[in-house]
């Protein structure tokens, strides 16, 4: 296996810069598992596709303001900086963060970005709100930096994020000048730990999680944050070598009561977006006591081990949890049974994933139909089901 088994050939003008509007009338393309076959359809369609008992589990997280523009002290320069994750254990308050500084080059350990009020039009003179101090070094490559930030006096660290911060968008999207508000999902929580969206669920509306429910189709939530391996793509010839960071993720004990009574009864757990995958299958215990009664979701007794819920171990809560879990082909799914995604960037875990629920060879034959179909890619654009 080479990470070039998961390249393909993505037209620049196939990358979405807007949403859809409303969220649900993208469209949908089905991948069945069991013959490899292809339904082309719309995202409200997938109601067709959920029978009562089936469980959905969608991850609540909600973005952060992280992209900050500031201007190093020392030169006067602009410099954009991503938040990716607090690190407490190196400063219990808070303040001390890893993050993506752009330029990152000159940026050594003791340089400092000052941010002000307005953001990235603001202009000089307007009141310094924060202040980043370059730590040391995580990522030189890609400009990872660990920096300790310090609020203006009054504003707790939170605040002054808030004031000069903004959601970010992925980098590939260029010309959204729109609410950003879209690139949250409508059931995200009040509180903000992601820097990125978790994109298959921002295809659902209010309105049509309701019609789910009243389907008697399960819904529930895990929060995973979402951090610097969203923006990192596998640079190695072979993928094992490449190293996941870690995420905090949250699997309540709720939700693991809810899988349990979902694969009892002999229906399927649908996770909404690789999160919710990863929050999901990391929160799997191989030393668990085994469930009481070894269930195959009811659309795969003919799948192969890899899909079946059988066996040694179980789900187990999570609170405040930590994953570097990767999935690849020949990886175990042992809560996930189907999976609403998007179209990901090539060479990147993402696709590893998605091909370990499917395979490698169903997975590039969809993404070669969705170009050939004009479908829209990654975090704006369509969604896929794979079940």
């Amino acid at each position: 296996m080479k990470t070039d088994d998961f390249d393909y050939p993505l037209p620049d003008e196939l990358i979405a810069q807007e949403p859809a509007e409303p969220r649900d009338s993208c469209r949908l393309l089905v991948l069945n598992r069991e013959d490899g076959s292809l339904e082309h359809r719309h995202f409200t369609d997938i109601v067709d596709y959920l029978d009562p008992g089936d469980l959905l589990v969608a991850n609540k997280t909600r973005v952060m303001p992280a992209r900050l523009v500031g201007h190093k002290r020392q030169t006067g320069g602009v410099s954009e900086t991503l938040l990716l994750k607090r690190r407490e254990d190196l400063d219990p308050m808070g303040h001390v963060w890893e993050c993506l500084v752009n330029p990152g080059k000159r940026l050594k350990p003791g340089a400092v970005i000052e941010y002000r009020t307005g953001g990235a039009h603001a202009p000089m003179s307007a009141p310094v709100v924060l202040t980043g101090e370059i730590l040391d070094f995580l990522d030189d490559n890609r400009g990872g930096r660990l920096v300790r930030y310090t609020p203006a006096e009054g504003l707790s660290l939170d605040e002054a994020m808030h004031k000069a911060g903004h959601v970010p968008l992925p980098p590939y999207i260029t010309k959204y000048e729109g609410d950003s508000e879209k690139y949250q999902t409508v059931y995200a929580m009040h509180e903000e730990h992601s820097a990125a969206a978790p994109t298959a669920g921002l295809h659902f509306t209010p309105q049509l999680i309701d019609r789910i429910r009243q389907m008697g189709v399960g819904w529930a939530t895990v929060e995973l944050e979402v951090g610097i391996d969203t923006f990192r793509l596998v640079t190695e010839d072979d993928p094992t070598k490449h190293v996941m960071h870690t995420e905090r993720y949250h699997v309540p004990q709720s939700v693991v009561d809810a899988v349990h009574a979902t694969k009892e009864a002999g229906h399927r757990v649908i996770a909404v977006g690789t999160t919710s995958v990863r929050s999901l299958e990391s929160a799997f215990d191989p030393d668990a006591p085994a469930w009481s009664t070894p269930v195959v979701a009811r659309r795969f007794e003919d799948a192969p081990d890899s899909a079946r819920t059988l066996g040694k171990g179980d789900i187990v809560e999570r609170r405040d949890a930590t994953t570097n879990l990767y999935l690849m082909p020949g990886s175990t799914y042992h809560v996930v049974d189907a999976l609403i995604t998007n179209f990901h960037v090539p060479r990147s875990t993402l696709m590893m994933l998605v091909s370990a629920l499917a395979t490698r060879e169903q997975i590039m034959a969809a993404y070669s139909e969705a170009i050939r179909q004009r479908y829209r890619f990654l975090s704006f654009g369509d969604a896929m089901l794979i079940q």
